[in-house]
């Protein structure tokens, strides 16, 4: 059972100038995690204490960081299996008070107005014109090439309401919705460049991974094959390896994520933000 009398007493003292106290204080405050968000709120919102304020909003940012990292955590320690709730927690660090239904919802209605026009029997190619039609010209997803820098590119409830995003806030929606769809379509880790492979193994088209092709979502799901995959590691001067080929974990998307959201952050000057995105960045390394 919460303590209101004790925790009340400890917010007015986060005040206090000297800084021994401060950190003591905070560090009680902080010990009890999510449940004293509601007081310390109630306390921004009576307080006319710029200081005592901007003390309060550094620590429900705090308790509300160290909720992702451990979220993070858990989703990595237990494989990593669902892209969709791995995306929403990164999406967390920048929106804590998110409504998860909500964008399950968004999901699940692209998906939904895919189904109901798709044949069991359609080809591979078929099926990813479909998904296009739907994904672009119904829902007009695009690539964001005004301000690809942007921060929120990178996080799933802001493109799902923008419907602009960078290339691999698109990849992941387009390849969940695709899963959800029973259509074997993952992301690829290419250098500067995030695409899909369509990977079906049963056919093995390709006698190492069984990609039948691939899939440039941001350019409106442009299909195209591994020669051009050769010539664009060719024009980069960089050396063909496996791995830019085949299908990675959710993992590597989602650490691919937080490094765009770095460097987004860095160059915005966003220091702060940057040095907390690489504490979460360590989560996933093994």
């Amino acid at each position: 059972m919460i303590n209101e009398t004790k925790i009340a007493s400890l917010i007015t003292l986060l005040d206090d100038p000297d800084p021994q106290i401060f950190s003591q204080i905070e560090g009680e405050l902080l010990s009890y995690g999510n449940e004293v968000i509601g007081y310390l709120e109630g306390a921004w919102e009576k307080s006319f204490d710029a200081l005592l304020q901007e003390r309060i909003e550094n620590l429900i940012h705090k308790i509300q960081f160290i909720n992702v990292k451990e979220d993070l955590s858990l989703w990595y320690q237990s494989g990593g299996f669902d892209l969709l709730r791995g995306f929403i927690i990164i999406n967390k660090y920048q929106y804590p008070d998110l409504n998860e239904q909500k964008i399950i919802n968004q999901i699940e209605a692209i998906k939904r107005d895919i189904w109901l026009q798709m044949m069991q029997e359609g080809s591979p190619i078929e099926k990813v014109k479909l998904i296009n039609h739907v994904f672009y010209n119904i829902y007009g997803f695009s690539g964001n090439t005004a301000n690809h820098q942007d921060p929120k590119n990178s996080y799933l409830s802001e493109v799902l309401e923008s419907k602009k995003g960078n290339q691999i806030s698109l990849a992941i929606i387009y390849s969940i919705i695709a899963q959800k769809l029973d259509i074997p379509i993952y992301g690829v880790n290419l250098p500067q460049h995030f695409i899909l492979a369509y990977a079906d193994n049963l056919t093995k088209y390709d006698e190492e991974n069984g990609i039948l092709f691939y899939i440039n979502v941001f350019n409106k799901g442009y299909v195209f094959g591994k020669k051009d995959i050769d010539l664009f590691l060719k024009q980069l001067n960089i050396n063909a390896e496996k791995l830019f080929y085949e299908p990675c974990s959710n993992t590597e998307i989602l650490k691919r994520v937080i490094r765009n959201l770095i460097s987004s952050y860095e160059k915005a000057g966003a220091i702060e933000k940057s040095e907390e995105l690489v504490q979460l960045l360590e989560v996933l390394k093994d």
